[in-house]
């Protein structure tokens, strides 16, 4: 199976979780976050996995085999994720790490797998009589790796005596517009809720052609950043439902249909109208293991032996994974997107386009993603339901 299929297959399973978290924390927030950081934790999980847990843990993840995903994350931190800063493009940075208890050894094919294709660092931690410093220590590379953007991905108390590994994923994502916009024509105009009440905010503006298709129900837009040397090529969609309250409507069809994206990319310019795109900064944290229990991912929670396959012990036959955290941050301003997510599995013992021109006024709920476009790897999705809440 080559990359892009690979990748597709990953792409689906992420749109799934993305229209779970979007819809059942529809409320009044705003929400970012990584589903590639959260399945490379996913990845490093099943890697130490075995039976009906790896099974479930493959299924969910839309893999054929273990050996499968980890040669797709290994491709991912080769092709997709390498800095492109040095030639021109985004900057990007993408880091797996391993806190082992001292008193358990990796199995050798385990460690392998961490350490070829998951790069990730391991470290070896005292669980039973440090685990607030280990949580510091988890905190505080996850704070270096997204260059101070996520502060503090796991929570006071969420290590403790029992805890036995922790995986943690940082992602930073910083890239400028190919296009950027000219922030003296950015301009305060209405921002509709889904309330019905209104916010002024600031909008960005260009008379420039824009990348945009016009679909039954929807708009999109694509923002391309700034290439460098290398293929690849990123870019921000915008998913704008025509309905001032569609947006939970069409959440639903990106995330129910498999391939749906790949059928509903804009490639060409056209001349646009009215075009108007707020600025927005989103901050946001959660905790995935009840998400990803609903969407039927649910052994690796339980503690009933199917994590054997992590350390040579007799205790791994009572490893579970008590808690995955994540949390992201976007900014998009007239100059580019700076991003950046981290998650942290704590493993604990039981005990189509027009000619004419087209308007793009995203005064509204709207979907976004930040995509690389020559594999299709989706980095980040999000929504913004007011560009003021932050």
């Amino acid at each position: 199976m080559d990359l892009r299929e690979s990748i597709a297959h990953q792409t689906d399973a992420a749109l799934a979780l993305s229209k779970h978290l979007l819809l059942t924390r529809s409320g009044d927030s705003n929400l970012v976050f990584s589903p590639l950081s959260i399945n490379v934790v996913l990845g490093l999980i099943a890697a130490g996995s075995a039976g009906p847990t790896q099974d479930q843990l493959l299924s969910f993840l839309k893999a054929k085999s273990a050996d499968h995903l980890h040669s797709l994350a290994s491709q991912l931190v080769a092709v997709v994720l390498a800095d492109g800063s040095a030639a021109g493009g985004p900057r990007l940075s993408f880091a797996n790490g391993a806190w082992i208890d001292q008193s358990l050894p990796l199995k050798p094919s385990f460690k392998q797998v961490v350490d070829a294709s998951y790069k990730a660092a391991t470290n070896l931690a005292d669980f039973k009589t440090k685990a607030v410093e280990v949580t510091s220590e988890v905190n505080t590379w996850a704070e270096k790796e997204t260059s101070g953007l996520i502060k503090e991905v796991l929570p006071a108390g969420s290590v403790d005596g029992s805890t036995r590994l922790i995986f943690a994923n940082a992602l930073y994502f910083k890239g400028a517009w190919n296009d950027k916009f000219d922030s003296s024509k950015t301009k305060d105009n209405d921002f509709f809720l889904l309330n019905g009440n209104s916010v002024k905010v600031p909008f960005m503006t260009s008379k420039n052609k824009q990348v945009v298709g016009a679909y039954n129900g929807f708009k999109v837009l694509g923002l391309p950043y700034k290439q460098g040397e290398d293929k690849r090529h990123f870019s921000m969609y915008l998913f704008l439902p025509d309905a001032r309250d569609g947006l939970s409507a069409l959440v639903e069809k990106v995330g129910s249909e498999s391939g749906f994206l790949d059928r509903h990319l804009p490639y060409n310019k056209v001349e646009v109208g009215e075009f108007r795109i707020p600025r927005f900064k989103i901050s946001f944290g959660f905790e995935a293991s009840e998400d990803l229990k609903k969407l039927g991912l649910v052994l690796p929670f339980l503690g009933e032996g199917g994590l054997t396959e992590m350390v040579d012990s007799l205790e791994g036959g009572n490893l579970y994974v008590s808690s995955i955290f994540h949390k992201s941050f976007i900014e998009v301003n007239e100059e580019g997107t700076e991003a950046a997510a981290a998650s942290a599995g704590v493993i604990r013992l039981k005990g189509l386009a027009f000619s004419e021109k087209i308007d793009f006024v995203a005064d509204h709920p709207f979907l976004f993603l930040v995509r690389e476009d020559m594999t299709g790897t989706v980095l980040f999705v999000g929504q913004v339901l007011n560009p003021q809440a932050g």
